[in-house]
């Protein structure tokens, strides 16, 4: 079988308004590099126009369109997951729907590889995002990297290429709980990172609510560090010695002036703390044995219920 030099891979859930720009830019820029390529959209359970829009696209370049089209909405990653999993490409490129990334930036990402680095990731310039948004991901940037230690210029920005070694180890990781940019940085050996233009969404809305934001960064840190237990433990260390200590000052103060009844009303407050800190503590727990129960569960990490493709022989 004839293999491209270069595999895109898009996920796609509900971006008919953006697809059909997208694909001619993306085509453009593509049949200019001159190198062998093809392009895996994987539909995630899309509820709009999206899977005919990409079976059109299939149609017009059957070789070089391939699309794997999921039963139902499994996620962004696993959405990239699946594509890798089929992926032909010596380089994969991993390319948003919504054009805020704009195709044409490829090349930026390819030149690198072809430097001898392994991944390659994207870092936004002039951002056009909301302000909360900005600073939100600039302080969860700062948190990843204070508990993991992968240095990641911008992890929202998915415009990122990899060699096939490293999607190899990703797709043989198995994790059904993943972050793809980080668990490919923990792999590289030679990494890079180039600033790429970003463009205000020129359609539809962003699929990732304040939810799955958190949802992904709970998984960042629970998925590649143990620090938020060691944080918690020794929190939790600090706060039974200064316990022991405020026992300690009320007991030789009960010695001293005898029973009283101020300060009732600040052991409450205290106690609440306490609860609160514990809470949390289980929180993040739990966060962590939820991932081991997902792992053992073994169930598929997504479904397909069809593949449209066309490959040489």
């Amino acid at each position: 079988m004839n293999r491209p030099y270069l595999s895109v891979v898009i996920p796609v859930y509900n971006e008919q308004e953006n697809l059909p720009a997208l694909f001619g830019r993306l085509m453009t820029t593509l049949d200019k590099h001159g190198k062998p390529f093809e392009i895996l959209f994987t539909n995630d359970g899309s509820r709009d126009s999206s899977l005919a829009l990409l079976k059109d696209f299939h149609q017009q370049r059957p070789k070089q369109v391939r699309v794997i089209d999921f039963n139902g909405n499994f996620g962004q990653h696993m959405a990239i997951m699946a594509a890798f999993e089929r992926a032909r490409g010596e380089v994969i490129v991993t390319l948003d729907a919504d054009l805020q990334n704009p195709p044409e930036e490829i090349p930026k990402l390819l030149a690198e590889i072809e430097n001898g680095h392994d991944v390659v990731g994207g870092y936004r310039k002039e951002r056009q995002d909301s302000w909360f948004r900005r600073k939100a991901s600039r302080l969860l940037n700062v948190v990843r990297e204070r508990t993991t230690r992968i240095r990641m210029r911008d992890q929202g920005c998915m415009l990122r290429a990899y060699r096939r070694n490293i999607v190899e180890h990703i797709t043989a990781s198995g994790e059904t709980s993943t972050f793809i940019p980080a668990l490919a940085m923990s792999y590289a050996a030679n990494p890079a990172e180039v600033e790429v233009e970003h463009a205000a969404r020129a359609a539809g809305t962003s699929k990732y609510r304040l939810y799955d934001l958190i949802r992904l960064n709970f998984d960042l840190m629970t998925g590649f560090s143990v620090v938020p237990l060691q944080v918690f433990t020794f929190f939790g260390m600090l706060i039974a010695t200064g316990s022991l200590l405020f026992v300690i000052f009320l007991f030789i103060r009960r010695l001293i002036i005898g029973p009283e009844a101020e300060g009732l009303f600040t052991l409450f407050a205290i106690l609440y703390f306490l609860v609160g800190v514990g809470i949390m503590g289980l929180g993040v727990i739990g966060e962590y044995i939820g991932r081991i129960y997902q792992e053992v569960r073994r169930r598929p990490r997504f479904m397909i219920r069809e593949v449209y493709e066309q490959l040489d022989d």
